[in-house]
């Protein structure tokens, strides 16, 4: 809706018998604001002396209005500016503020396109109110139009206008502003500067990121945690923890943001122990309970393998927002702890204070799946195709049920729901039912599904990995090579297994094959020795984990260097006797190696947690907590 000037008009003149500015304030307004009657205050009847008690006047009211985003006292004031014709450029700029912080931008965009004069706040104010509620387009189309009217932007503008930088195109933007930005000498500013480096990163363009912050000649607290984020949000973990230890040294004092986005790194490696001193750092420093760091501190201890602990931190939180919920319900069903995801769904909705949204839903139908509680998940999957809760399901969604139907064998019933659903299905969710087929033995749908994926995916390695799995648990070896040279014709390559674990604050990493580790030769004689000790119990390596065609003995030897396999090892020599393994995947852990770690759990008497790609395997005396199926 646009707010014509004539409209103002008449607005006013139907108030100008009851409130009239040209007759107020004996005494100032600020009690009466204050109170939030402003109506009062354009009701006083005493006359105000000079322009300079005039613009004090309605610059009190207005920010009255924007405190208590008050939409029709502020249109009133703007109605009584224009009937009294006080129309300084200060009060169209306060006004400007008022409408776009009350998100209505038709009308802040009405009244700066008829100011006859704008100054520098006016522009950036106006390219704030777009940039803040998304409008990135519009907000670009205003800086241009700045820069054509010859008026200099300032530290706040560039400030604004790279926050919407954003998109395919976002990148682009930015660096044409980053260059305005070194002609106007703003480059060394710290706010400018942040900035920069935060568009950046969020671009997933790391190194001009770092480039930026190391220019500093100042850093502050905003800037060291802006770049500490872009590495932790890019995956770059380790990089993010190093960055983050050198600037501690270098006198950094952290906040809950940068607390915040240290954990999420140290979430991904795994690395509880870390995560705990970073626990009670912020203990220690008496930062407030703000919800941000509360989720991830959650998070840290779910994805590090500590339930106990996150549900702790989650029953002690005085405010729980929706992401608070998710974490812990995405840490339950990671761990395959079902009924303690549907309990905790029971709750959020009983408390019935935060609505569930679109990832509450992927993590209860996972927790389902993992679980083994395909009834329950079925019927949740129902109600939200009822629209009980109000969350309309998406194609992840789908690709649970897909999942949950596919781990309960019912395979046929998995592969209708994916031709009635009205999506056109993808790579991750064939992939569902392709590892079901491979866990079930059934060639027939799991062939149909293959050629599905290798259309739709043909350079993803996995997807030849558990068809080929499939096609040598039946015994058909031909197929088994064919899809090899397919692989090799395509130049299709597996990602590089990589297993690490956490030991006296060190972060151990083995790769497939490994010979970089300093303990290398003990690893992989103690790997040798492992193997043949669990032969002599029925441990059979899978050779259909081995896509090389090569002799079965040669297949073997690839088992053997396996980076699940080397970690396990290294643990059982570091560690006590009787103490847990906690080792950490970057892909799917393979069947030879879940069957190995079960093993190694049951005969060297250990309990070992595996977290791979996908899920949590808790393994106790040779029992692993996903039933054999992930």
């Amino acid at each position: 809706m646009q707010i014509q000037t004539r409209q103002f008009l008449t607005t006013a003149s139907s108030f100008a018998g009851q409130y009239s500015l040209q007759t107020t304030l004996s005494s100032p307004p600020k009690p009466q604001c204050s109170n939030g009657r402003i109506q009062q205050a354009l009701q006083s009847r005493t006359s105000i002396q000079g322009s300079t008690s005039m613009l004090e006047c309605f610059d009190f009211v207005l920010s009255d209005c924007l405190s208590r985003r008050a939409v029709k006292e502020g249109q009133m004031v703007h109605a009584q500016m224009i009937k009294t014709g006080f129309w300084r450029v200060y009060l169209r700029n306060r006004l400007l503020v008022f409408y776009c912080k009350c998100h209505l931008l038709r009308d802040a965009r009405e009244l700066f396109d008829e100011m006859p004069e704008k100054d520098v706040v006016s522009w950036t104010t106006m390219i704030s109110g777009y940039s803040k509620m998304g409008f990135c387009s519009d907000a670009l189309g205003v800086f241009v139009m700045m820069l054509r009217s010859g008026a200099q932007p300032n530290g706040f503008t560039f400030s604004t206008i790279l926050t919407s930088c954003t998109g395919d195109c976002g990148i682009d933007y930015g660096r044409q502003v980053h260059s305005l930005i070194i002609r106007s000498s703003y480059d060394s500013h710290m706010y400018v500067c942040s900035s920069l480096l935060d568009m950046y990163a969020k671009a997933g363009r790391i190194h001009e990121a770092h480039v930026v912050f190391e220019g500093l000649p100042d850093r502050d607290i905003v800037a060291c945690t802006a770049i500490i984020s872009g590495y932790a949000q890019l995956a770059l973990d380790e990089e993010a923890i190093g960055l983050f230890r050198k600037l501690q040294c270098e006198g950094m004092c952290s906040n809950y943001v940068t607390y915040a986005s240290i954990l999420t790194s140290l979430s991904g490696l795994a690395a509880l122990n870390h995560g705990k001193q970073v626990h009670g750092h912020a203990i220690r420093l008496q930062l407030p309970a703000y919800t941000v760091l509360q989720n991830s501190i959650i998070d840290m201890y779910a994805k590090c393998g500590n339930l106990c602990y996150a549900r702790r931190v989650f029953d002690y939180m005085p405010e729980r927002t929706v992401i608070s919920w998710n974490a812990m319900l995405v840490g339950y069903s990671k761990h395959g702890k079902g009924t303690e995801v549907v309990e905790l769904f029971k709750l959020m909705m009983g408390e019935n204070n935060v609505k569930p949204d679109s990832v509450t839903f992927l993590a209860v139908l996972t927790g389902c799946s993992h679980g083994g509680m395909e009834d329950i998940g079925m019927k949740i999957f129902d109600e939200m195709l009822t629209r009980k809760y109000g969350v309309e399901p998406k194609i992840e969604h789908y690709g649970c049920v897909i999942d949950m139907l596919g781990r309960a064998g019912r395979l046929e019933q998995a592969l209708g729901l994916i031709k009635s659903m009205p999506f056109e299905p993808n790579g991750p969710l064939w992939g569902c039912l392709l590892g079901a087929c491979r866990v079930h033995s059934n060639l027939h749908i799991g062939q149909y599904v293959g050629r599905q994926l290798l259309e739709l995916e043909p350079e993803n390695a996995g997807n030849y990995v558990i068809l080929s799995n499939l096609y040598a648990s039946s015994g058909r070896w031909e197929e088994v090579r064919n899809l090899r040279g397919i692989m090799e014709e395509k130049d299709v390559v597996k990602e590089p297994g990589r297993s690490w674990m956490e030991l006296d604050q060190t972060l151990h990493t083995f790769h497939a094959s490994d010979r970089s580790h300093p303990q290398r030769e003990e690893v992989q004689a103690k790997v040798k020795e492992l193997v043949s000790k669990f032969k002599e119990v029925g441990y059979e390596p899978d050779l259909s984990c081995v896509l090389y065609d090569v002799d079965d003995e040669q297949k073997e030897k690839i088992l053997l260097g396996h980076s699940e396999k080397l970690a396990i090892s290294f643990g059982l020599i570091r560690t006590q006797e009787g103490a847990p393994i906690r080792v950490m995947k970057n892909l799917r852990i393979c069947v030879d190696c879940h069957n190995f770690a079960k093993f190694a759990s049951r005969l060297c008497r250990r309990e070992i947690s595996i977290r791979d790609k996908n899920r949590f395997h808790h393994i106790v005396a040779g029992i692993c907590s996903c039933g054999d199926y992930w």
